[in-house]
C-alpha cells in the first residue's frame, strides 16, 4: 500500500491510528488539545523511541497550532496569531542567548519561510551589548539565514554548527518550510517541536540534521507546511471519494510532485511575519505585538 509523507507529529499519529484503528493507542504517545488565543492546539508527546519509529518522529515534544483565523483573515487575526505562537514556544525555551536560523531558498516560494520569518524577528544581541542602559533586560538574540547548500557549497548545519560555537547560545530556534498530508493544513499549521529538525526531509531531499546531538545545545523547531507531494494528495483524494487506494508502484511518480497553494506568496508572507513576531514575543515577553512593530516597521 501507497505512504502518505507528513512532517506534522499530529498527522503522523493520526495515519498511525487509522492504520491501528481508531480505538487503539500506542503506548509512549500522548495527544492533548486545547485552546489558545482562539486558536486550536494539540500538543503530541512522543516519550520513547519505540513509540517516535512508530510515528518517524524522533521522540520529543510537537505542538501545533492552527492558525486558519489568519487565513481568513479575522478581526485581531495576526496580533491573536503572534500570541499564540509566543505563548506555545516560550514554556519550552531556556533562559540565555538565542541564536535563530531561518532555513529556506529565497528563490523558491514554499521554501522561503526560514528566511522571511528571519526578517520579522527583533535581533537583539548588539544592542544588549552596545547600548545596555537602554536594552540590558532584554534576551540577547542573534540570526542567521545561511542559505541553501546549491547557492552557497555550505551545509546549513555546518553554518548554523560553527556560528553557535562562536556565539555559545543557550540555544537554537530552526525555521523551515515542511510538508504536509492535508490540503486543508497547507499555509494553515505551525508546527513546534523540541526535538530539532531535518533540512528537506519533507520533500525528500535529506540533509544534515540540527539538534541537541550535532549543536551541541537544545534546538527547537517551528515549522510551516508549504507543500503536498502528489503521491500523498492523490490519496487523500481517493478516499474522500470513497475508491479503494492503489498499490504503491501505482503512485510511485506522484512523490516527485509536490503542490503548494496558488496565493502561495501572500501566505508565505502572512505566516512568516506571524512567526517572527511569535518567535520575538516568546524570546522577550516583556514586549507585546504593537512594540514589536515600532521597532521593526
Amino acid at each position: 500500500m501507497a505512504q502518505r509523507r507528513t512532517d506534522l507529529a499530529v498527522e503522523a499519529h493520526q495515519l498511525w491510528r487509522e492504520g491501528a484503528g481508531e480505538a487503539a493507542s500506542l503506548p509512549g504517545v500522548r495527544s492533548e488539545e486545547r485552546e489558545r488565543e482562539g486558536y486550536a492546539v494539540t500538543a503530541v508527546t512522543i516519550s520513547d523511541k519505540a513509540s517516535g519509529e512508530a510515528l518517524g518522529k524522533p521522540p520529543g515534544v510537537y505542538i501545533t497550532l492552527e492558525l486558519d483565523g489568519l487565513f481568513r483573515r479575522e478581526e485581531d487575526a495576526f496580533h491573536r496569531a503572534a500570541r499564540a505562537i509566543a505563548g506555545e514556544l516560550s514554556p519550552l525555551l531556556p533562559d540565555g542567548p538565542a541564536l535563530v536560523a531561518g532555513l529556506g531558498n529565497r528563490a523558491v516560494t514554499p521554501d522561503v519561510i526560514g528566511p522571511l520569518a528571519a526578517e520579522h524577528l527583533l535581533v537583539t544581541r548588539h544592542l544588549v551589548e552596545q547600548v545596555p542602559e537602554h536594552f540590558g533586560g532584554m534576551r540577547p538574540v542573534a540570526a542567521s539565514v545561511p542559505g541553501v547548500l546549491a547557492s552557497t557549497g555550505v551545509e546549513s548545519a555546518d553554518a548554523v554548527a560553527a556560528l553557535a560555537r562562536e556565539l555559545k547560545p543557550a540555544c537554537v530556534i530552526v525555521i523551515d518550510a515542511l510538508a504536509s498530508r492535508s490540503l486543508e493544513r497547507l499555509c494553515r499549521t505551525v508546527q513546534l517541536s523540541d526535538s530539532g529538525v531535518v533540512p528537506g526531509s519533507g520533500v525528500g531531499n535529506h540533509r544534515q540534521a540540527l539538534n541537541a546531538e550535532t549543536l551541541g545545545v537544545p534546538v527547537f523547531a517551528v515549522g510551516v507546511p508549504t507543500v503536498v507531494d502528489g503521491a500523498t494528495l492523490a490519496l487523500d483524494l481517493l478516499e474522500r471519494a470513497g475508491a479503494p487506494a492503489p498499490e504503491r508502484d501505482a503512485l510511485a511518480g506522484g512523490a516527485d510532485l509536490f503542490v503548494t497553494p496558488r496565493d502561495i506568496d501572500s501566505r508565505a508572507a502572512d505566516l512568516s511575519k506571524a512567526l517572527g513576531y511569535g518567535i520575538s514575543l516568546a524570546l522577550n515577553p516583556s514586549l507585546t505585538v504593537d512594540d514589536l512593530t515600532m521597532l521593526l516597521e
